[in-house]
């Protein structure tokens, strides 16, 4: 049964809504790095965006704000075209923002919110993985506090880990430390604010103990002010990232509100999801941040919370806004803190396991989630050219396997029964001929052809017309046939009869 949703928000929402700003904001701070951007964007993130995307929701449990999959393609997006950190990177993360929004918003109002389904399981399972293992690696000079390497992210992170005389003690204490309390908090009990407390403790004992390597630094404690003076001159330059990123980046999302839907039965509607995402990310850009989307985690929290609507997120940004005045109380955090709470939330993504299973399962499909993970790694930093990879080889094993088409014979005193398995279109149709006119040319005493058509995945228009016209070549030659198992709707195509009169 399909519950009352709210007009305003509950007492569920409010307190589901708050548990998950209390996580939200130290995970806010480490995904506005991932991206390229000063910490403290991330909250500008975690504000508006949530806040003006609660009207449009349609899952009541989806909590929208930064992501570790989104923050990794915006630093793809974004990377070559400008320093990282800089003034003009922060302006090109607001209009890729604005532009990913607009994206959503005019998807959504078409009704295209389908293309959510856009991405194959393989693909994404291989992107996740390929992405995630980019995330941990782009992360290891933090846990370790070591300076930035040369070469790409894998490249760099290795370095990290291979230069044990160059860490930073110290630091990978701190690291430890909060991802032992992350998970220990979880297994204790899934609100438990692990995160926060990891946070709040490392930021007093760093200022206690004086330590001297990398941490947040000075956050400005500003309110959220809109901004409308973007580099617009660029959109060009960001039109196919913004694309990807608005489709890509929407996966996650929809994932998140079908899983629900289905387990509490109740009906989903991805063209209102992708409004809201396309509002959020309106919202993101706008307020000077960078493209946004839905946290699973954050989104689980905030359903165990006892969130009944969509104001739940709502309730969640605002709280994000009343504590940004608090902000430079984090001046002192570690950056290792941050590196560690990304670690934690993106390692769950590598599922090279599955890859692995789909092996014995789908030779083809473990190929596609394979070679996904693989150019997605060798195309780092601009990841979406792994998913581009990965779509052309679904594709590929979907041609291959609509050309593939078995022809099973078998005689029977003076009777010919031929079994065709596969897709049966006018590329595939004539492996039929060749097999029947072979056996009759072998074998002069047939007289009778039976063609059974019960293996057959599906017979199209043309691949109707196409053995209607090796029936009629048989028919001529003074053989009779007879066709069985005829699918539905395949009997006549146009006119055409399959079946012996």
């Amino acid at each position: 049964m399909k519950l009352p949703r709210p007009s305003r928000p509950s007492g569920g929402d409010l307190v589901a809504g708050t548990g998950v700003a209390l996580v939200v904001i130290p995970q806010s701070l480490a995904y506005a790095e991932l991206a390229g951007l000063p910490a403290e964007i991330g909250l500008f993130a975690s504000a508006l965006p949530a806040i003006l995307a609660a009207p449009f929701v349609s899952s009541r449990y989806l909590q929208t704000g930064p992501v570790a999959m989104t923050a990794l393609l915006t630093f793809g997006a974004l990377s070559p075209l400008a320093v990282p950190g800089t003034g003009t990177y922060v302006g090109l993360a607001a209009l890729l923002a604005v532009m990913v929004g607009a994206i959503r918003v005019a998807l959504g109002l078409v009704r295209l919110g389908r293309l959510a389904f856009l991405l194959s399981e393989p693909v994404l399972t291989g992107f996740t993985t390929g992405a995630a293992i980019l995330i941990v690696s782009s992360q290891l000079r933090r846990l370790f506090d070591v300076p930035a390497g040369d070469g790409g992210v894998l490249v760099s992170g290795l370095t990290a880990l291979a230069r044990v005389d160059r860490w930073n003690w110290t630091a990978v204490v701190f690291a430890l430390a909060t991802a032992i309390a992350i998970v220990a908090g979880r297994a204790y009990h899934r609100r438990f604010p692990g995160v926060l407390l990891a946070v709040v403790a490392a930021t007093a004992l760093s200022g206690v103990i004086g330590y001297t390597g990398s941490t947040v630094g000075a956050l400005s404690g500003d309110f959220v002010s809109l901004r409308f003076d973007l580099p617009w001159s660029s959109v060009s330059q960001l039109l196919v990232p913004a694309t990807a990123i608005a489709l890509i980046g929407f996966a996650e999302p929809s994932s998140i509100a079908r899983t629900f839907a289905a387990e509490d039965r109740e009906p989903w509607d991805p063209n209102r999801e992708m409004t809201s995402q396309g509002v959020a990310n309106l919202a993101a850009g706008f307020s000077g941040a960078f493209p946004v989307g839905g946290s699973f985690s954050r989104s689980s929290l905030n359903r165990l919370g006892g969130a009944t609507s969509g104001w739940a997120g709502a309730v969640t940004g605002l709280v994000v806004l009343a504590a940004l005045p608090l902000t430079p109380l984090l001046a002192n955090l570690p950056t290792a803190v941050l590196g560690a709470i990304v670690v934690v939330a993106v390692v769950p993504l590598i599922r090279v396991d599955r890859i692995v299973t789909l092996i014995g399962q789908s030779a083809p499909q473990a190929a596609v989630a394979g070679g996904t993970m693989a150019a997605t790694l060798l195309s780092a930093p601009r990841v979406e050219r792994g998913v581009l990879v990965g779509i052309g080889l679904a594709l590929g094993v979907h041609l291959l396997r609509e050309l593939n088409v078995t022809v099973d014979g078998e005689r029977r005193g003076d009777v010919l029964t031929v079994s065709p398995k596969g897709v049966l279109w006018f590329f595939t149709v004539p492996s039929v001929d060749r097999i029947v006119r072979a056996e009759l040319a072998e074998h002069t005493q047939l007289d009778h052809v039976e063609i059974d058509l019960g293996g057959v995945g599906r017979l199209d228009y043309t691949g109707a017309a196409g053995l209607a016209r090796i029936i009629a070549d048989i028919r001529s030659s003074g053989v009779t046939v007879a066709v069985r198992n005829v699918p539905p709707g395949a009997a006549v195509a146009a006119g055409i009869h399959l079946t012996d009169d």
